[in-house]
């Protein structure tokens, strides 16, 4: 041991980041471990870290029993500690130094001389050899990266939810490894955004999912999908959110694609959306521009949950609105021309109105829903006993077909006008239930003429196929060329008088094409099979066999 060794122990520390308390326990730890290996397991031994000499004092506990005889090297008798002139009741520890060190051999020759018949120690000092020294340097080190791993912990673990900032290290198995400082962070797979790239060296700003503790060490995981990410980086770019004035909601996101931010303001002088775009839309264009392109719209969030949704759907406009509480449904029904823009593409619109309200929303043309509503009438105007006028106010008052009639309140429907009281309500349940019936039935015989139809259109289908493959030049690989030029049967190849656009739409080629043409008026009876194939000069045609 150097003399120095606190002051070694202090500059790791400081270099490391680890209490130096730790650290003393860790040297501790290790001689330890080491000494055991050389002494023997058997015995019950002390470390302690001396800071006047800056090394580790080795000792050995022995405690104090009655006696006549005591388990030698563990246990001493009170009679023998006296005998040697040492002061202790039964039960005491007593504990008695042994030496590792060169510089300590003649207190260890002392010591031996007065205790080693106590101790059984033959040699009260010892040099560690290679495999002590190994063990003692496993352990400091195997110590001291469990402590920089708390320390990692300790860290980051309350910086779950914040955004981080770091730069791309390298790649394993697609996942990201950022670097943060002097730590490493993961990106995995799942968190990424399938449109972004990254090569080592780039800058990247991420959001903390987690902060994980497993058997290698603490994870920080980061995403770039989360919504939080646009949540926080709304925060850094507004004052008016970090100040509390303005407040995020809600939000939902498509990464890569299209996300939608709710905003309200406490501040009835401060508009929530005019301040998240800024001037000339600078703010909303730093976030858009670190969501690399990411469309954003910022909605102004309002307590009303009917016009919430009718901001969220937003640019498209809403004609009415229809609410089931019930079911945490609202029904919208907005302008033909509006259809498509409500919806948005492959439904991205909607499904993220619906993420930011919380409300299932189902959108509806006004054309779907007039015909929504002659149905409904038609249906409850067919109940025996009913007539359209009843249908109408029927409607009027919320039923919506002969089912829901059928199973509504008997009081319900006897204070409608012109159902006839309690009486005439019961026959038009009756009537009701029977109208369900039968439109059931229909429905039945609908769907099972729909079923017939297709397996007919398939079966059509299938026989074609057959045929198209009995043709000389028609494989597996020309069939589906034939298909999407539109040529699914014999007769359309035949009735074709332009080889050049049968070639051109199916791809085949030109000579290619003309033998087609030959083989298939071959199939059809029209020329003899003996007739000469057609010949070109289309170098990239062949015949498939």
């Amino acid at each position: 041991m150097q003399p120095n060794l606190t002051m070694v122990l202090e500059q790791v520390g400081k270099d490391k980041g680890i209490d130096v308390k730790v650290l003393l326990q860790t040297l501790e730890q290790a001689i330890l471990t080491a000494a055991k290996k050389v002494f023997g397991q058997h015995r019950e031994l002390e470390a302690q870290y001396n800071e006047d000499i800056g090394a580790v004092d080795l000792f050995q506990i022995c405690y104090v029993v009655e006696g006549p005889q005591a388990e030698k090297g563990r246990e001493i008798t009170k009679t023998d500690a006296e005998a040697n002139g040492l002061e202790a009741e039964i039960g005491d520890e007593l504990l008695f130094q042994i030496f590792y060190r060169t510089e300590d051999s003649e207190r260890a020759r002392e010591q031996e001389e007065k205790y080693g018949n106590l101790l059984d120690l033959k040699d009260t000092i010892k040099q560690f050899g290679r495999i002590a020294a190994q063990t003692a340097k496993q352990v400091i080190i195997q110590r001291m990266r469990e402590a920089e791993r708390e320390n990692v912990f300790n860290e980051f673990k309350d910086r779950k939810a914040e955004l981080i900032s770091g730069t791309v290290r390298r790649f394993e198995r697609g996942n990201l490894i950022v670097e943060i400082g002097r730590n490493e962070a993961i990106l995995p797979v799942r968190e990424q955004v399938p449109r972004e790239s990254y090569r080592a060296g780039d800058r990247i700003v991420a959001y903390v999912v987690d902060v994980e503790k497993n058997a290698r060490g603490p994870q920080i995981v980061l995403s770039r999908t989360h919504k939080g990410l646009l949540e926080k980086l709304f925060e850094q770019e507004v004052p008016e959110i970090a100040e509390r004035i303005v407040r995020i909601e809600s939000s939902a996101r498509e990464p890569g694609a299209r996300a939608k931010i709710a905003v309200s303001s406490r501040d009835r002088d401060v508009d929530p959306v005019g301040a998240c775009v800024g001037m000339k839309g600078s703010r909303v264009q730093a976030v858009v521009q670190e969501l690399r392109g990411e469309k954003i719209d910022i909605v102004p969030w309002s307590e009303d949950p009917a016009r919430f949704v009718c901001n969220a759907i937003a640019p498209a406009e809403v004609s009415r609105v229809v609410i089931d509480a019930e079911t945490h449904t609202m029904e919208l029904i907005v302008p033909d021309e509006k259809l498509s823009l409500a919806i948005g593409k492959k439904g991205q619109n909607v499904r993220l109105a619906s993420q930011l309200t919380g409300w299932r929303i189902d959108i509806h043309s006004e054309s779907k829903v007039r015909e929504m509503e002659e149905q409904a009438r038609r249906s409850m105007a067919e109940i025996e006993g009913s007539s359209e006028e009843l249908a109408n106010t029927l409607f009027k008052l919320g039923w919506r077909s002969a089912d829901e009639v059928a199973r509504a309140k008997l009081e319900e429907l006897a204070g409608v006008p012109g159902v006839g009281g309690e009486a005439g309500a019961t026959r038009l349940k009756e009537a009701a239930a029977r109208q369900v019936e039968i439109e059931k039935q229909r429905r039945i015989e609908a769907e099972r003429y729909a079923a017939e139809e297709a397996a007919r259109a398939q079966a059509a289908r299938k026989a074609d196929e057959e045929r198209l493959l009995q043709v000389r030049g028609v494989g597996e690989n020309t069939l589906p060329a034939l298909y999407r030029g539109g040529y699914a049967t014999v007769e359309k190849i035949n009735e074709e008088e332009d080889v050049a656009r049968l070639a051109e739409s199916t791809g085949i080629g030109l000579k290619k094409a003309r033998q087609l043409k030959h083989w298939v008026k071959v199939f059809l009876g029209e020329i003899d099979p003996a007739t000469p194939e057609p010949t070109g000069d289309d170098e990239g045609a062949s015949a498939e066999a």
